[in-house]
């Protein structure tokens, strides 16, 4: 698309003024003020809202009035629904929906995933190996999402020694999952309810190990043992983590001879070992947690592989032959390069690490007398490794995309370096060449540097005249790295420049950038996006007044931690399942996360954690002041970030803020954290939240015209 049209400039203008006018037609929903008073450390605060909390999420006021905003929103987005639906057949139209994964090899059979035109979900098959095998569907997740308000398929595991197939999905949207197992050759069908998805097959083909949510907090926190062929009720529990911080995870060793069970909060781990072979044995625990010391392990070839930061804060991969044994250095840890993952073929060790922020993939020979590193092109990007099942291959898949080459599948020839282009996301009517991707590195207030990475179109880029909208998350260690989005094409072809700020507390720059984005250090993260923001515009990539922000979850906290910082910086925001209500959830630990969660944001049973957590919380600092205009979503049956923290936000918001901006509140009553299910349905969201902006901004532009 070129600069848009006059015509389409002035529709946008008009249904811009249609929203003012709405605004002020319609009175937006009041919520009750029934005050609570919370109690800590000798401190009250008090909380009108509270009563927006339902556990059950039946409570017919609390419905009603979700309800009622979710109406108030539709009516004021209305002026804007040709935009919407506009977007949206742009964003469908360019994705090929009539697609299928490449395949993989694994135990003499071939499997791909299938998208059929028209349908939300995948088509699962596979094929022998043998010259005109055909095709054959193991699961339709259409026909088994017909009739449900949200389906996700999150695994399918295979047994290698029968025909058995074990799937993991959810039909609410609370990461809840059904294990169903499902005879190939016939046979009834059995069930497992409220487990986490994780489950493995041992070498028998008829023991499956699974891991169970807890019943209240939903964390995974039993490991079970489920014989094919005997009820659930008689499943056997192997291992319970007790400790409340601490998470459960299964994964299959390369060699196959081992089960992994990895128990770990965000800054510590430990794992167990179970003999595939011996599926009836009790777990061997491999190395016991020590605080702050991870490992991760793998084994492959009579070693087991680990990647550790018991020597420094950085990671390091070590190998040994066994759990008694001395953990001998493969990789030494290193300050400039930090190692996030590794993979062993039989050729070669395969590392992805990450160097002044962006990612490295090396391949070391065993006998130490061969190194290569692939190299990329782009200023910004996201490299990861791909699906490698078989560590006996000669070849290693891997995956790139950046802000403008789609997602990529590469094969790297292990034996002469080689590598070629398997298969790249088709995306109708693009052409890369039209578009620029930078990376910067911009001053925050105590000198230090924040990259962010960003992308507009050339053509319709000048120099402090465009719209800005800025993305962040900055938690956990997570890496928000710059990739592709076809939906966003439709923000950059209508001259808006997009920007991920890699603020601190994300993992972009290593162990020691997240260490400076967490607990006492969270403050970091909004100076960040706020002076990056800021750097932007003042390098002409913003026309001030055309400046807009994102956030999703914990970026959802730090977009309206920033709000309530620089309440004019922002013309409008869209908060995604937001993060909001921090230090009333962190002082609840009968939620989902919260105990996990101290070691990320404090423990504010602590009255110095309690008192930094409410210096930000973004609920406890709304203020009576101006605000920037806001879409918040949210997700009933969200177990992450539970729905009534972004609808007290709102409530407070709209009780206290000055001025008319608007204030809106759009909550999936049949969604969870990760918004609507399905290839078309995630489009629908983005079109909303686009479509919100692009009206905003186009009354901005005219109040800017001269």
């Amino acid at each position: 698309m070129n600069l848009p049209s006059s015509r389409w400039l002035q529709a946008s203008l008009l249904a811009a003024l249609l929203i003012q006018q709405t605004a002020s037609a319609l009175s937006p929903p009041k919520a009750e003020q029934i005050p609570q008073t919370l109690q800590a450390h000798g401190e009250q605060r008090v909380d009108n809202y509270g009563w927006l909390r339902d556990d059950q999420r039946k409570a017919p006021k609390v419905l009603d009035y979700l309800n009622a905003e979710n109406r108030y929103t539709e009516a004021m987005l209305e002026p804007a629904a040709a935009l919407r639906e506009t977007l949206y057949q742009e964003m469908a139209g360019r994705i090929n929906q009539q697609d299928q994964s490449l395949p993989y090899t694994l135990d003499g059979y071939q499997y791909r995933e299938q998208l059929i035109s028209g349908k939300e979900h995948a088509v699962y098959q596979r094929k022998k190996q043998q010259a005109n095998s055909e095709w054959e569907v193991l699961l339709d997740a259409n026909l088994r999402a017909a009739g449900q308000r949200y389906y996700r398929m999150a695994g399918m595991e295979i047994s290698r020694h029968s025909p058995l197939m074990a799937i993991a999905e959810d039909y609410a949207g609370r990461r809840q999952y059904r294990i169903t197992i499902q005879n190939l050759s016939g046979g009834n069908e059995e069930m497992i309810e409220n487990t986490s998805g994780n489950m493995a097959w041992a070498n028998d083909g008829k023991s499956l190990f699974y891991v169970r949510n807890h019943p209240q907090t939903l964390r995974p926190w039993q490991l079970y043992r489920h014989q094919y062929g005997s009820a659930p009720s008689s499943d056997q529990l192997v291992y319970q983590e007790n400790d409340e911080g601490f998470y459960l995870s299964l994964s299959t060793s390369s060699s196959r001879q081992y089960i992994l069970l990895t128990s770990n909060s965000t800054s510590t781990s430990e794992v167990r070992l179970i003999h595939a072979d011996q599926p009836a044995a009790a777990p061997e625990l491999f190395a016991a947690r020590q605080t702050g010391r991870e490992y991760y392990l793998d084994h492959y070839r009579g070693q087991f592989y680990l990647r550790a930061n018991h020597q420094s804060p950085q990671f390091g991969l070590y190998q040994t032959a066994s759990a008694k044994a001395p953990w001998q250095v493969l990789i030494a840890p290193d300050k400039e390069r930090e190692l996030e993952s590794f993979a062993v073929f039989r050729s070669a060790l395969i590392t992805k690490e990450r160097h002044q922020g962006l990612s490295r993939i090396r391949q070391l020979s065993w006998d130490g007398k061969l190194q290569r590193e692939l190299s990329f092109d782009d200023p910004s990007y996201m490299a990861w490794l791909g699906n490698n099942p078989d560590p006996n291959s000669s070849t290693l898949q891997y995956r790139y995309s950046s802000m403008t080459t789609p997602t990529s599948t590469f094969a790297w020839n292990l034996q002469n370096g080689e590598r070629s282009l398997l298969k790249q996301q088709q995306i109708k009517a693009f052409q890369p060449q039209d578009y620029r991707s930078e990376r910067l590195w911009l001053s925050a207030r105590d000198g230090v540097k924040v990259p962010v990475s960003l992308v507009y179109k050339k053509s319709l880029f000048k120099l402090g005249k465009n719209p800005l909208l800025v993305y962040g998350y900055g938690a956990y260690g997570m890496s928000m790295d710059a990739s592709f989005s076809s939906a966003r094409l439709s923000l950059l072809d209508r001259g808006f420049v997009f920007a991920i700020a890699h603020v601190r507390g994300g993992g972009e720059l290593g162990q020691a950038w997240y260490q400076q984005g967490k607990l006492a250090n969270k403050q970091n993260s909004f100076n960040d996006f706020i002076d990056s923001t800021q750097g932007l515009v003042k390098a002409g990539f913003g026309q001030p007044g055309r400046v807009y922000a994102m956030g999703s979850s914990a970026g959802g906290l730090l977009v309206a931690a920033s709000i309530n910082q620089a309440p004019k910086l922002f013309n409008a925001v869209v908060a995604q399942v937001p993060f909001v209500d921090v230090l009333t959830t962190m002082l609840d630990p009968s939620l989902p996360l919260t105990v996990g969660e101290y070691e990320e944001w404090g423990n504010p049973q602590l009255k110095a954690d309690y008192q930094r957590i409410k210096s930000y919380s973004p609920y406890d600092n709304v203020s009576a002041q101006p605000y920037p205009h806001l879409l918040v979503t949210s997700g009933l049956h969200d177990s992450q970030v539970q729905y009534w923290e972004p609808a007290k936000w709102v409530a407070k918001l709209r009780a206290l803020k000055q001025g008319d901006s608007m204030l809106l509140l759009s909550t999936d009553m049949n969604a969870g954290h990760g918004g609507k299910s399905g290839q078309l349905g995630k489009l629908k969201n983005s079109a909303m939240e686009y479509s919100f902006i692009l009206h905003l901004d186009a009354e901005a532009q005219r109040a800017l015209a001269p």
